[in-house]
């Protein structure tokens, strides 16, 4: 019995210091919740970027206004018949 307590008290002290700071510690868990909260969004971040250059692609190859558009906004080119101006502020 002499020995029973103090080997109980032991082994409640190494599962705690497991619990606590050993490997797959509430410290350890906590750090990679934290990171994984980080790559969800990220990764969400990256999914609505990939909708929109996908929206974007399918305008692209259906539609001839947003490939006018592009045109006009990167390339400065105007339809023929237009008259362009440019506006000084």
């Amino acid at each position: 019995m002499k020995i029973l307590i103090p080997f109980l008290l032991l082994l409640i002290a190494v599962l705690q210091y497991r619990l606590w700071e050993g490997e797959g510690s509430i410290k350890e868990i906590k750090a990679y919740q934290l990171q994984l909260d980080e790559l969800k969004k990220v990764a969400e971040e990256k999914k609505q970027r990939n909708d929109a250059l996908k929206a974007e692609i399918v305008d692209l190859k259906e539609g001839q206004e947003s490939l006018e558009e592009r045109a006009r906004e990167e390339m400065g080119m105007i339809k023929e018949g237009e008259t362009f101006f440019q506006v000084i502020e």
